[in-house]
């Protein structure tokens, strides 16, 4: 390496040395001289710069190698990542698709018991409406019949009273002596019939107020029935009817 050296010292040498072409940045070198002094240098270069190349060269090989395995590396990842993706999206959309199908299907049955419940509470309400009315009619028909029957039996009461101080006071009247007694016994027996007919009137307004009473107690316990078959209907159960009709029956 000291050859290699002192020969590249003396190529700076002789080019420092060497005449300048006129008008340009050249010179006159000895071609003999520079010749020898590369092949000395040539000559005193070890051979491992030799193997230090092949090594470089084949370090470029190996790189150019390993971009390449590289990059094919990343194409195979990128490809599978995709694949995967594609997967991925394809099971979420299928996934997504069988929840949507099973949602609908849940709503569905929902709907559909739902609808179960407020036919069956539609049709408990108007069974308990159709027997409040029916039980209506009954009581107000029986009303109606036994006020009938005391108001006839007032009038017949009346009727008869008013004949007998009729007929008492005809009689009274051909007795002069008893004729005034007649005639306050006459008002006295209309009187009286007037106050039994005012009774029988009176007893037959009470019972009917009782009946209506009863009734409109009967109207208000199927009433609460309905308003809490309803409210159980709202927070999806049944509502309990039969006991509800329990109560009721019980009551009257």
């Amino acid at each position: 390496m000291y050859r290699v050296f002192e020969a590249l010292d003396e190529l700076v040498a002789i080019t420092e040395e060497a005449r300048s072409v006129p008008m340009t940045a050249s010179c006159v070198v000895p071609r003999g001289d520079v010749l020898e002094l590369l092949d000395d240098v040539r000559d005193a270069l070890p051979a491992e710069l030799d193997d230090a190349q092949d090594v470089l060269d084949h370090r470029d090989k190996l790189v150019g190698d390993a971009r390449v395995l590289a990059d094919k590396t990343v194409g195979d990842a990128d490809e599978e990542a995709r694949t995967l993706l594609e997967d991925a999206r394809a099971d979420a959309d299928r996934m997504l698709s069988d929840a949507k199908a099973q949602a609908d299907r849940m709503v569905g049955e929902a709907r559909a018991h739902a609808d179960e419940l407020v036919a069956d509470a539609q049709a408990e309400t108007d069974a308990l409406i159709a027997d409040g009315k029916r039980q209506y009619d009954a009581v107000t028909g029986r009303a109606r019949s036994e006020a009938d029957r005391m108001i006839e039996a007032g009038k017949a009461t009346y009727d008869r009273s008013v004949a007998d101080g009729q007929a008492e006071q005809a009689r009274l009247v051909s007795q002069t002596e008893v004729v005034q007694s007649a005639h306050a016994e006459s008002a006295r027996v209309i009187d009286s019939a007037h106050a039994e007919s005012d009774r029988l009137r009176t007893e037959c307004d009470e019972y009917v107020d009782s009946k209506l009473a009863e009734f409109e107690e009967v109207l208000d316990t199927t009433l609460r029935s309905v308003g809490r078959g309803r409210q159980q209907l709202r927070t999806s159960g049944r509502p309990d009817y039969a006991e509800a009709d329990h109560r009721a029956s019980w009551r009257r």
